[in-house]
């Protein structure tokens, strides 16, 4: 359970609509991938993961997304990231960047596990930058394949902390109300 003494940061909390009908939301671990959570916060603000399919679901194993192309070959326009391993034991809910055989080589694409134990062998081998802590029920529904036959795919996902201050009130709209007020 989250109380107000331990709840994420809005500023590394992710939310990401998927189109199998819900919002996952992400804690991201900037602590242990700096690096990484800077790219994903940057992307996800240029709206770049916004319609992007999930093109590779095993079940027991992950849900891969983050290609703009949607084969699993493609990546951002931005320079790979150099690795961020640590010990974070992947498990259910667990997101880790995804890469070739060279460990220097994640741009955008990202994986979260459907499991406890069907990533668990990739501790220390790919970067850990985040956490489901709401939503993986949505998760579960992403249409399976590599490539699914019908893929599902990211809705929108934003930052809360933007999302947050999109939604308060202009100084102009809060003297607004007070004068109403008065």
């Amino acid at each position: 359970m989250t109380t107000a003494s331990n709840a994420a940061n809005p500023a590394d909390t992710m939310q990401i609509e998927l189109s199998t009908g819900g919002t996952i939301t992400i804690e991201m671990l900037p602590d242990r991938a700096p690096g990484h959570v800077e790219r994903i916060k940057e992307l996800t603000r240029e709206g770049f993961y916004d319609g992007i399919v999930f093109h590779r679901v095993i079940d027991g194993f992950m849900a891969q997304t983050g290609d703009p192309t949607g084969t699993g070959m493609g990546g951002s326009d931005k320079p790979d990231l150099t690795a961020e391993f640590t010990d974070y034991e992947y498990r259910r809910g667990t997101i880790g960047m995804a890469r070739t055989a060279n460990p220097d080589s994640a741009n955008s694409q990202f994986f979260i596990c459907f499991t406890d134990d069907g990533c668990s062998f990739l501790t220390g081998q790919y970067t850990v930058w985040g956490q489901v802590t709401e939503g993986m029920e949505f998760v579960d529904k992403i249409a399976q394949g590599e490539p699914p036959a019908n893929p599902d795919k990211i809705v929108k996902a934003t930052i809360a902390s933007d999302a947050a201050a999109s939604a308060e009130p202009t100084s102009g709209d809060e003297e607004a109300s007070g004068e109403a007020a008065e």
